[in-house]
């Protein structure tokens, strides 16, 4: 798949993100998803190839020997760790061309930093994991009451009226940036596993989180680069197979 911009000055960008068991389809990485994000908001154009990694390839194992996707050929030169992928893509593809897409506020990146890892611990310990069901749950509750918590852009402090509820789209206001590339996929995966095999879903009492999921599924960048749920149940069917 390609993404085209009139322009022939453009570099040659290629992403290399895991394919899924059929071996052609997006396959379940939330890394790969969150520099498919990036490339996408950008408006770069690009090219994704999704990698077999039962059969990887000869010539691509000579283009990555011993790295796993995400990686990527910018104008020839491989680059390999998504951080870093991340920080060259946003340094080189630069306003005014292209937009910028770090936070404005530092929290934006923080507040989901450790949702993954108490999600992880809570699938592996099904379904004796009470105790990680509730570190899971408060990890929602801190991203919920940051997204329904003003940010100060919402704050007018020449108007006589009091904003309670934030009603932004996103992490960091109405525009897509980085911390959503990084939190977003996390939670689609959290989302479908939680629900197949621990019959887990998002408590409807955090309105800030379901908010915010519905306005990224309604974005192309985010829906369109999500894998299929079955990749993501394929991918934890072994996780669950060895819960105690």
């Amino acid at each position: 798949m390609a993404f085209r911009q009139n322009s022939d000055k453009e570099p040659n960008i290629e992403l290399f993100i895991k394919a899924g068991h059929d071996g052609e389809n997006v396959g379940n990485c939330p890394f790969c998803q969150r520099l498919f994000m990036v490339l996408w908001l950008k408006g770069v154009k690009f090219t994704v190839t999704t990698v077999d990694m039962r059969k990887k390839p000869a010539e691509l194992k000579d283009l990555a020997p011993g790295t796993n996707p995400p990686f990527l050929l910018y104008n020839g030169t491989l680059k390999t760790d998504f951080i870093k992928i991340e920080e060259f893509l946003e340094q080189m593809l630069a306003p005014p061309r292209y937009p910028h897409l770090s936070p404005v506020n530092k929290e934006s990146f923080d507040v989901g930093a450790d949702i993954f890892a108490k999600f992880s611990a809570f699938i592996k310990n099904s379904p004796n994991n009470s105790f990680q069901e509730k570190n899971l749950l408060r990890e929602f509750k801190r991203l919920d009451d940051f997204l329904n918590s003003p940010l100060p852009e919402e704050i007018d402090h020449n108007s006589a009226e009091t904003i309670a509820v934030s009603k932004r789209r996103f992490l960091d206001g109405d525009r897509l940036t980085l911390a959503d590339c990084n939190l977003l996929p996390k939670l689609h995966v959290i989302r479908i596993a939680a629900k197949k095999y621990c019959d887990f879903d998002i408590p409807p009492q955090f309105t800030g989180v379901w908010r915010y999921l519905q306005n990224a599924y309604d974005r192309e960048e985010f829906k369109q680069t999500c894998p299929a749920d079955i990749e993501i149940e394929k991918a934890y069917f072994s996780v669950a197979n060895k819960r105690k």
